[in-house]
């Protein structure tokens, strides 16, 4: 679709994001350990009133795009994905929880909003895009993506009016409001099966703009005649996947309660000590739902410098939910037909500025958006490593 491929096919490619603003990893600590870093004990804390966690893992699976005529094209796409988010948890009342409250000060915790989702799913896309308007110096180009989902299962829970205190010297934890707690049927968090899926919909929608200032007429292909400007914004991960028979436990956290038996098993603490009661239903689980607008410039044939924002369009402490991580990117890149380079500096959700790099050689593609500043840094927020290999088909 005015583009300089014939096809371009996909063998696989993946990536994994996440940070916090809880802690900060020194990355040389870590290559200098031996295997024995411990992320409790060896990173710096930022404990607040309201934390956040985040991962993010993409598998892209064997897929394809082929031109259908010169302004169309086709593809298939198939992934498998995972989210984790923990929003708005008590720094101290998280720290307590990791060392089984093992903690010589005393402390208050205000959790109102508090809740957490994972969730693992894949996908099969049928992709189609089209040039809309095609003029001398303007081309419009449109796309669509639509979803077939594959759900493996969620885990989420939730706690509207968590608050409470914890006293040292009598090892007791005085809590007030509820805790919601489920999981789909049969999903266990730390061995995702994906023999039993539950299916449902989604749908990415996106159209991108470029200027030419020297193209004299529509009868040359665009890809023989570089834009000056592109400008794209689309809208991906609209949908949900519904997971019925879901196990929904409900305690009643209005209790003074004893630490001491605490030995790194949540539930069954909940269990032994809040009245309960489990019901089944459905849990309807959201996709993390983002916008994405990005400006690309041409400085001369083989550099550009471009701006991009990935924006989160899921409302923060939604319940049900994964989301996105909000980051600002501006990245200058050398672009030829077998290599490209790139140096992304990004500012990203977490009060995180990270600064990285990445190659393609061929049809390899490697590279993360924050590797230079993890190297250097003694307190990086964010990580993120991704690699690709796909099979570029030139006119």
């Amino acid at each position: 679709m005015g583009s300089g491929l014939r096809a371009d096919v996909n063998l696989v490619s993946g990536s994994v994001f996440g940070g916090s603003d809880y802690f900060g990893i020194n990355v040389n600590d870590i290559m200098n350990s031996d295997g024995s870093f411990d992320f409790e004990d060896d990173t710096k804390k930022f404990p607040s009133n309201a934390n956040n966690f985040f991962l993010n893992a993409d598998i892209v699976l064997p897929s394809f795009m082929f031109n259908l005529t010169k302004k169309s094209s086709i593809g298939i796409i198939t992934r498998a994905r995972a989210n984790f988010n923990i929003n708005n948890i008590n720094g101290e009342l998280y720290e307590a929880i990791a060392d089984d409250f093992d903690s010589d000060d005393d402390f208050r915790f205000d959790s109102k909003n508090l809740n957490g989702t994972v969730h693992s799913w894949a996908e099969v896309g049928v992709a189609y895009g089209r040039i809309l308007m095609e003029k001398p110096n303007h081309v419009l180009k449109g796309g669509v993506t639509l979803k077939y989902l594959l759900g493996a299962g969620s885990l989420f829970m939730s706690s509207p009016g968590l608050e409470g205190n914890y006293v040292q010297s009598t090892e007791t934890l005085t809590t007030q409001g509820q805790l919601n707690y489920g999981t789909s049927q049969d999903f266990d968090d730390d061995d995702i099966d994906f023999s039993n899926l539950t299916s449902g919909f989604g749908l990415d929608l996106g159209f991108t703009y470029q200027w030419y200032t020297d193209r004299e007429n529509d009868d040359l292909p665009t890809y023989k005649d570089p834009y000056k400007l592109k400008i794209g914004i689309s809208v991906t991960d609209i949908g949900a996947i519904n997971y019925d028979n879901s196990t929904v436990t409900r305690y009643d956290l209005n209790a003074t309660v004893n630490t001491d038996d605490f030995d790194d098993d949540t539930e069954d603490f909940l269990d032994s000590n809040y009245q309960n009661t489990e019901t089944d239903e459905t849990a309807k689980i959201k996709l993390p739902t983002a916008l994405h607008l990005l400006v690309d410039y041409r400085l001369t044939k083989k550099w550009f410098v471009s701006a991009q924002a990935d924006l989160s369009m899921v409302k923060k402490g939604s319940e049900l939910s994964t989301s996105a991580l909000n980051t600002v990117t501006v990245a200058p890149r050398l672009e030829t037909k077998w290599f490209s380079f790139y140096a992304p500096l990004s500012y990203r959700q977490y009060d995180d500025v990270s600064f990285g790099g990445g190659i393609r050689l061929g049809p390899l593609t490697v590279g993360s958006g924050s590797v230079f500043t993890n190297l250097l840094s003694d307190s990086s927020k964010t990580t993120d490593v991704y690699v690709g290999l796909k099979i570029p088909l030139y006119r």
